[in-house]
C-alpha cells in the first residue's frame, strides 16, 4: 500500500505533489496494516496512528522539517495544546519551538483545513495565542508562510526559514529611507485619517507597555532615540539598508535592537548611560519595533517626533510643573520676529524639548543655506550640512532645564542638529548659586563638561553664575507654582516688597523673568511667554516697572486661548523686549529713549480646536494646505507660511522693526 493509493481512496483534497519522491517513500517505511486499516509511525511520538490523510501530510511535514529544514526532533512538538483563555481543546499539528527559548513557539504548521484562507484564520489564532512570528498552512499540495510581524499584521512569505536561518533572511527584501518615504506617501494618501506617531504610541501604551513594567517614557524614548540613528546610519552609508526592523524572533530581534541602541549612545553620547539596557521583554519589544519600523522619524520641522516627545514627557507628569511645550507655530513667531543671526550667541534657560534652539537653528541655517548659494531644503534631515551650520549650533546655541527627562529629549535633537555636539544641560536654571554643587559631580561632568567650558566663556564675570552675555534668549518658563525657599528667593528684586523685605512666595514665571534678563548683555533681546495677567494684573505692576526699567518693550502677541490645550486653558502672550544699551562695544545698541512706540497684535486664528487637536489651514480651492515639504499647515495668523497664506503678525512686526530701525532687522 501506498500512501498516494491512501489519499485516493479517501477521495480528499490533500495532496503529496508538495514532497519529493524520497520523503514520500521514508514515510511509506513505516506503513503497517492491523484489521486492514493502514497504520504509520509517527516521528516524534515513536507511536502507530491509523493512516487518515491529515496525519500522513503532517508526517511528511515532520519528515521535511527533520531533513529539509534541519530542525532537531527535540524542538518539534505535535498535537500541541493552544490556550484560549481557561479553553485548552485546541491543539496545533506541528509546533517547531523557539531555538533561544525553548517554552516558546516558533513556528506554527496546520494541515488540518483544507482552504488557505481557513488554515489562515485558524493560524492567526493560534500565533497571537502563543506570541509564534511564523506560521505554515499546507495540504500537501501546496503551501503558504506568514511572518507575524505585530497582532493585526500578517505578513506571506516565500518560505520558512531553515535552522541555521534568521527570519530576516527570507523576510523580503532589505528596507532603506526609500521604502520609508514610500509608506510615508502611502500614509499621508489617507489624508487626516491617517493615525499620527503619537497616537501609535498611545495604543502601544494601552495595548503593551502598560503590562510590561517598565517606565514607558524611558523605553519608547530609546527606540525613537535608535530608529533616528538608524535612519541617519543608512542615508549616509555607514549601512546599505535598515536596521530597525521586525524580522526575526523575539530573542533574535531583541540582540539586534540592542546593538544599534548600543552604537547609537556611541554616536551621540550624554543621552543615555554608556550601560543602559533596553528593559522591555523580547515579546513586547518585538510589537513595538513592528509598530514603529514603517514610520520616517527624519523630516524638515520635526512634526512626526514633536507630538511623540510632548506626549511622552507630558506623560511623566511634566504638565504638573506647569511645564508645556510651547507650539511649533508660536516658537516660529518668536524666531521670525527676533531674527537671531549667525554671529549671536543664543540661549533657552527652561528648554523643555528643545523647541526653540531647534527652530531658531533652522532660522540661521537657511540663511547659511541661502548664502552658500545651496538649497534649504529640508532642516531637520540626514544631509550634511556646510561646516558653518554645524558651527553655529556648536558655539552659539545653549538650552538648560531642570528636567531631567526633558534635558534628553533636547540634547538627542540638538546632537542630531550640531553633528554629534550639543551645549543642552541638566542644571536649575533659577537657583544658579547651588550650580557649583552640581557641576562638582563627576557624572554630570561627564555628560555635560564640554557644554558648560563654553557656556563658562559666556558669563559676564568670572566664577558669577548671575550674569552673562548672549545676544538673545527665547523661553516658555513654567507656569505654575511658587517659589518659597528663601535661600532661592534671596538674589532675586522682583522677590523683594518695595520696603525690601522678602515676600514669602513667588510665582516661578515671575523669576524666570528677572532671571532671563541676566542671561542677556546689553542690547540682548528676549522672548517669553507668560500668562496674560502678568500684563495687566495691578499686583504685578511692579514687574512692569522693572522690565520697563531695564528694556525696551519691543511688542506684545496675545495668543489664542486654546494654544495650550488640552493641557491648560491659560491665557497667554509673548513679551518681546531689547535691553537697554548706548555703547555699541557692549553689544547691540538700543539707545534708552523715554518715549517710544510699541508693537501689540493678537492672535485671531485659532491653531488648535477647544480638545486641543491642530486645525489645519485650507487653501484657496477649499483643500487642506501643505506645505512646500508636504507636512501640513496649521491654521493660524501669525506669518504667512513662506507666502501660503496671508502675512500675518511677524510680517507686520517687520515693517514696525524696520520703520523703528531696530538694531535686528
Amino acid at each position: 500500500m501506498t500512501l498516494a493509493a491512501i489519499l485516493s481512496e479517501a477521495k480528499v483534497q490533500y495532496s503529496l505533489t508538495l514532497f519529493k519522491t524520497a520523503a514520500i517513500k521514508a514515510v511509506e517505511a513505516t506503513l503497517t496494516e492491523k484489521n486492514s486499516k493502514p497504520y504509520l509511525t509517527c516521528q516524534k511520538r515513536g507511536k502507530e496512528l491509523l493512516a487518515k490523510p491529515e496525519e500522513i501530510v503532517r508526517q511528511l511535514w515532520i519528515h521535511r522539517l527533520l531533513n529539509h529544514y534541519k530542525y532537531p526532533l527535540g524542538r518539534l512538538m505535535v498535537e500541541h495544546p493552544i490556550t484560549f483563555g481557561r479553553d485548552s481543546s485546541k491543539r496545533a499539528d506541528i509546533v517547531v519551538f523557539d531555538a533561544d527559548r525553548p517554552t516558546v513557539a516558533y513556528l506554527i504548521v496546520e494541515v488540518k483545513q483544507p482552504t488557505i484562507q481557513g488554515g489562515k484564520d485558524q493560524l492567526k489564532s493560534y500565533t497571537h495565542a502563543t506570541g509564534a512570528p511564523l506560521a505554515l498552512w499546507s495540504d500537501g499540495g501546496q503551501a503558504v508562510a506568514w511572518h507575524r510581524k505585530n497582532p493585526n499584521y500578517f505578513v506571506e512569505i516565500p518560505d520558512i526559514p531553515t535552522a541555521t536561518q534568521t527570519i530576516e533572511d527570507i523576510a523580503g527584501q532589505p528596507w532603506t529611507i526609500q521604502t520609508l518615504i514610500e509608506k510615508e506617501t502611502q500614509r499621508e494618501a489617507d489624508g487626516l485619517r491617517a493615525r499620527s506617531l503619537r497616537q501609535l504610541i498611545e495604543d502601544m501604551e494601552d495595548e503593551v507597555l502598560a503590562n510590561a513594567g517598565v517606565d514607558v517614557f524611558e523605553e519608547v524614548f530609546k527606540l525613537i532615540f535608535t530608529k533616528l540613528y538608524d535612519e541617519l546610519a543608512c542615508y549616509q552609508g555607514s549601512y546599505k539598508h535598515l536596521r530597525f526592523r521586525n524580522q526575526n524572533t523575539a530573542a533574535q530581534l531583541k540582540a539586534n535592537i540592542q546593538k544599534l541602541f548600543d552604537d547609537a549612545k556611541e554616536e551621540w553620547e550624554g543621552v543615555f548611560a554608556s550601560d543602559e539596557k533596553i528593559k522591555l521583554t523580547a515579546d513586547h519589544l518585538q510589537v513595538c519595533v513592528g509598530s514603529l519600523e514603517d514610520w520616517k522619524l527624519f523630516n524638515s520641522n520635526l512634526d512626526v517626533v514633536d507630538d511623540a516627545f510632548e506626549y511622552l514627557v507630558n506623560q511623566s507628569a511634566k504638565g504638573e510643573k506647569g511645564q508645556y511645550f510651547t507650539p511649533r507655530w508660536v516658537i516660529d513667531l518668536c524666531v521670525k520676529m527676533l531674527n537671531p543671526a549667525e554671529g549671536e550667541t543664543l540661549i533657552d534657560p527652561a528648554c523643555g524639548s528643545a523647541g526653540f534652539t531647534v527652530h531658531a537653528i533652522f532660522h540661521v541655517w537657511k540663511v547659511i543655506l541661502e548664502d552658500e548659494g545651496l538649497t534649504a531644503s529640508h532642516l531637520f534631515t540626514m544631509e550634511k550640512k556646510p561646516h558653518r551650520c554645524y558651527d553655529y549650533v556648536n558655539d552659539k546655541v545653549f538650552a538648560i532645564d531642570f528636567d531631567e527627562k526633558s534635558v534628553r529629549v533636547a540634547r538627542c535633537l540638538n546632537l542630531i542638529a550640531g553633528d554629534g555636539q550639543t551645549n543642552v544641560l541638566h542644571l536649575n536654571t533659577l537657583d544658579w548659586r547651588k550650580w557649583d554643587e552640581t557641576v562638582k559631580q563627576q557624572e554630570w561632568l561627564d555628560t555635560y563638561n564640554n557644554g558648560w567650558k563654553k557656556l563658562r566663556k559666556l558669563l559676564a564675570k568670572k566664577d558669577d553664575y548671575r550674569a552673562f552675555q548672549f545676544d538673545v534668549l527665547m523661553a516658555n518658563p513654567p507656569f505654575a507654582g511658587d517659589i518659597k525657599q528663601t535661600d532661592m528667593l534671596a538674589p532675586y528684586e522682583l522677590a523683594h516688597k518695595a520696603n525690601g523685605k522678602l515676600e514669602s512666595a513667588v510665582g516661578r514665571d515671575l523669576l524666570f523673568i528677572e532671571r532671563n534678563l541676566d542671561f542677556l548683555r546689553p542690547g540682548g533681546r528676549m522672548a517669553i511667554v507668560l500668562p496674560q495677567g502678568r500684563f495687566n494684573n495691578a499686583s504685578d505692576q511692579r514687574v512692569r516697572e522693572v522690565i520697563a526699567e531695564r528694556c525696551r518693550i519691543l511688542a506684545v502677541v496675545g495668543l489664542h486661548p486654546n494654544t495650550f490645550k488640552p493641557h491648560t486653558g491659560t491665557k497667554t502672550s509673548v513679551l518681546f523686549v531689547q535691553k537697554w544699551n548706548d555703547d555699541p562695544k557692549a553689544g547691540a545698541l538700543c539707545p534708552r529713549v523715554a518715549d517710544y512706540n510699541i508693537f501689540f497684535a493678537t492672535q485671531r486664528l485659532p491653531s488648535k480646536d477647544t480638545s486641543g487637536e491642530k486645525i489645519i489651514a485650507r487653501g484657496k480651492d477649499g483643500k487642506f494646505l501643505r506645505d512646500t515639504h508636504g507636512h501640513w499647515v496649521v491654521q493660524h495668523d501669525l506669518f504667512n507660511h513662506e507666502g501660503l497664506t496671508q502675512d500675518g503678525i511677524a510680517e507686520a512686526f517687520a515693517e514696525f522693526a524696520s520703520k523703528e530701525k531696530l538694531s535686528f532687522f
